[in-house]
């Protein structure tokens, strides 16, 4: 959440759409959402697929949501269509249907010879209903080197959409850190990112996580994900790293029964047009920082969300902005006992208490326009939020951050 005192609407609305995309998952949100960044959008969050079941109950992150590390570029690679270490036959996944067997057994078709259990399957007997769960299967594989879960989601989304669009991306390190990540464009033309990160972002568990997200040309979309565990959550490290290398995680991705699963799905709805679109919340939080601040670090893109990294000679200082219109419905639950409200009918509410880590401190000016409009602004005394506090305070003051999220710039363009 934002702050402690509110109950931020974007963060439901980002799990209530994880849930229904996912089928349900099991998270740590403040992990996930990183508390202040959590935004309307699922953009700036490591996307993880859904795996029903035990074995593997993965959260599509984003998460959505999390500020783009974009690659230097992409390689274009041929890619076998399926794993050949198993010499298992193949079930029957037809264009019109996969069961949860099939689903399953597909699976473990094509992964390499070991022992499997704990397995989940959802078909596509059911995707008439777009809430239902999206195809996908789970298990735990041993391969003789420690039982880890794997586990596999099916969807569909609007070529050149911002789904897929997000599915090319790496997320930002500042807030979901990894050892690797990379984006490469297949020969047939889709495009892939291998992600190798963990499952808690301040790594307070040494379980990792790595994944491979393809989307096809005409938009195909395949997550696999796996961990060095017999589950994501709960389950002690049973070896180093996950079974599969990046390599065999694309190959994975790529394998065309997969594809043949995501044709049987119905259309993608057609995205609508995301509230903020026409923000440009990145430039003008730029603009309007003191003087005197160093920026070490920026978000990559505009929108109704954006960070930077600044430091005044003091140490490394996070500062983030959410910029959100027509929130006018949920200002009773934002503003609350203890708030402020201006003779023009901004309301005001300041917030100073700890971060995400033990000795982190996180100050949070949220402020609404009489018409809806907010602005909300944080600040950390450490340069991401999951990294110890590299000073005392923020290297802001609540008079700049209240100053700043005043400001008339941040509409002068909407």
């Amino acid at each position: 959440m934002l702050t402690d005192q509110h109950k931020d609407p974007f963060e439901e609305r980002l799990a209530t759409a994880l849930h229904e995309t996912g089928g349900g998952f099991d998270t740590d949100r403040t992990a996930l959402a990183a508390r202040g960044a959590v935004r309307g959008r699922r953009k700036r969050f490591v996307r993880r697929a859904a795996v029903t079941g035990g074995a593997a109950s993965v959260v599509l992150a984003c998460v959505g949501g999390a500020l783009v590390l974009r690659p230097g570029g992409t390689a274009t690679e041929a890619v076998p269509s399926s794993m050949t270490a198993s010499a298992k036959p193949k079930p029957s996944v037809t264009a019109t249907h996969a069961t949860d067997e099939q689903m399953i057994e597909t699976l473990k078709n094509l992964l390499p010879k070991g022992d499997f259990s704990e397995e989940r399957g959802q078909g596509t007997e059911t995707t008439d209903d777009r809430k239902v769960p999206a195809p996908s299967a789970g298990l735990v594989f041993d391969d003789g080197h420690g039982a880890a879960a794997i586990g596999v989601s099916v969807g569909r989304v609007q070529p050149g959409g911002t789904q897929a669009r997000q599915a090319a991306q790496c997320p930002d390190r500042v807030y979901i850190p990894y050892d690797a990540c990379k984006t490469s464009r297949l020969a047939d033309g889709s495009v892939v990112t291998v992600l190798q990160g963990y499952e808690y972002p301040d790594r307070r568990v040494d379980t990792k996580f790595w994944s491979a997200e393809l989307v096809t040309p005409t938009g195909q979309h395949i997550t696999v994900s796996e961990w060095n565990a017999a589950a994501e959550k709960d389950k002690p490290v049973t070896r180093t790293d996950p079974p599969l290398n990046p390599a065999e995680l694309t190959r994975l991705a790529a394998a065309k029964e997969w594809r043949t699963v995501a044709n049987a799905l119905p259309e993608p709805l057609p995205e609508p047009e995301l509230p903020g679109s026409d923000l440009h919340a990145r430039t003008d939080l730029l603009a309007l920082l003191p003087k005197g601040l160093k920026v070490t670090d920026k978000s990559s893109d505009d929108g109704d969300f954006a960070y930077a990294v600044v430091d005044d000679g003091k140490g490394r200082s996070m500062v983030q902005v959410n910029v959100q219109p027509d929130m006018l419905d949920v200002a009773g639950d934002l503003f609350g006992s203890g708030s402020e409200t201006l003779p023009d009918g901004t309301r005001v509410a300041v917030k100073q208490g700890p971060g995400d880590r033990g000795d982190q401190v996180m100050w949070t000016v949220d402020t609404m326009r009489a018409d809806g409009r907010r602005v909300v602004i944080s600040a950390f005394n450490a340069g991401t939020q999951n990294e110890p506090a590299t000073r005392e305070t923020p290297a802001l003051t609540i008079a700049q951050m209240r100053e700043m999220a005043l400001d008339a710039r941040w509409w002068s363009g909407s």
